[in-house]
């Protein structure tokens, strides 16, 4: 009898920039241990009668293999999910808080038991969040620029300069926007963006330089110092997740 995997599935919400994402884990033997790579984003992660919020990481997050069950959840882009919780994003940075802990138990009782009856978890959590974003309004248009800018490669101090902020007054809103300072962000959303060019197929040393990095060097450091890992072996485990059918999350990357 073949051995059932893992299977995650990821697409944009309507919610801008942000995606909804699943993960069927089916019964059967433990699964090998994941890592989760930061970002820069937050999640909230349904699981049956749970509402999570995994906070912005600084590091390779390590996922329990005993965690069992299915899940689904909306990936906020950077920036964008304070608003909505309405919690300053470093009080949850590095970690999994329970919503209940955050909101009102009721209110997050309630809201939990609506997604557990439906049978689209994914979708209902998506509308919840769409729903949210209409009562509390858009996130800050300065924090939404400096991200996009980050993202795009410019320099922390070009970006602060754009957005007519001072380095002091830059830091402030990024802790509470992001979790940690613009240098950390940049730092972050630059090694997403180099293993997107590796997975594209330029080699390691062409994707350093193209995201950014001095060098290969460089961008191994920040590969063992973000993510906990070398390039050889984060790929590795990456093809591997792929001949066992276990797509991995182009946001929260995962290694096994």
């Amino acid at each position: 009898m073949p051995r059932e995997h893992q299977r995650y599935q990821q697409r944009p919400s309507r919610l801008a920039g942000a995606v909804v994402w699943t993960l069927d884990v089916p019964p059967g033997p433990r699964q090998p241990a994941r890592s989760v790579l930061p970002d820069g984003c937050m999640d909230l992660i349904w699981t049956a009668g749970r509402l999570v919020v995994a906070g912005p990481d600084t590091h390779a997050f390590q996922v329990d293999p005993d965690n069992r069950g299915s899940c689904a959840a909306i990936r906020f882009a950077p920036g964008t999910a304070p608003v909505l919780l309405g919690v300053p994003a470093y009080e949850l940075r590095d970690h999994r808080v329970e919503l209940a802990d955050l909101w009102s138990r009721t209110t997050v009782r309630k809201l939990t038991e609506r997604i557990d009856r439906t049978a689209h978890p994914a979708a209902a959590l998506e509308d919840f969040a769409l729903g949210r974003a209409a009562d509390t309004g858009p996130p800050d248009p300065l924090t939404v620029t400096v991200a996009d800018r980050l993202r795009r490669g410019g320099s922390v101090a070009a970006t602060a300069a754009e957005v007519g902020l001072g380095a002091r007054q830059l830091h402030r809103r990024s802790l509470a926007a992001f979790g940690y300072g613009p240098k950390t962000l940049a730092r972050i959303l630059r090694l997403q963006r180099a293993l997107d060019l590796v997975r594209t197929g330029l080699p390691y040393a062409e994707a350093a330089c193209a995201a950014g990095c001095t060098d290969q060097a460089h961008l191994a450091r920040e590969m063992r110092d973000l993510a906990g890992t070398t390039l050889g072996a984060y790929f590795s485990a990456g093809e591997a997740a792929a001949n066992s059918e276990t797509p991995q999350p182009s946001g929260s990357s995962t290694t096994a």
